[in-house]
């Protein structure tokens, strides 16, 4: 079942990073809450839009070979929780808390939540 659902994960984090890439501006403009960070930085974009792919790349890798790449899985999990996290603590210091996270559950603590819970479970050697 975790092999499944990291392999579905993989391909929203995947198509993310990939926007994030290749149409920042895009990106910035339809994904709800974003224009409310500040002003459009297309390094920063591309720089986030890269960690989406290997956090992709390392779920691909886990619903692939699960003993083998549950470091890498280890790793997507540590980037999205923090993500997450820097989402809670701008949540809370806004205006709007309750709307802020739920805008963002789907796309930020879903997958952070999913992530963590593939990770702690680790599979048998």
């Amino acid at each position: 079942m975790g092999r499944i659902v990291s392999a579905v994960l993989a391909l929203p984090m995947g198509v993310n990073g990939l926007a994030m890439l290749f149409a920042g501006l895009w990106w910035y403009g339809v994904v709800p809450g974003v224009t409310a960070t500040g002003p459009f930085n297309p390094h920063f974009v591309r720089d986030i839009g890269a960690a989406y792919l290997v956090t992709a790349a390392a779920l691909g890798a886990f619903a692939w070979r699960p003993r083998e790449a549950w470091p890498a899985l280890c790793g997507a999990s540590a980037f999205l929780t923090l993500h997450a996290g820097v989402h809670v603590f701008d949540a809370a210091c806004g205006t709007k808390p309750l709307a802020a996270v739920t805008r963002d559950f789907a796309g930020v603590y879903l997958p952070a939540l999913i992530t963590l819970v593939l990770a702690l479970r680790r599979p048998a050697a």
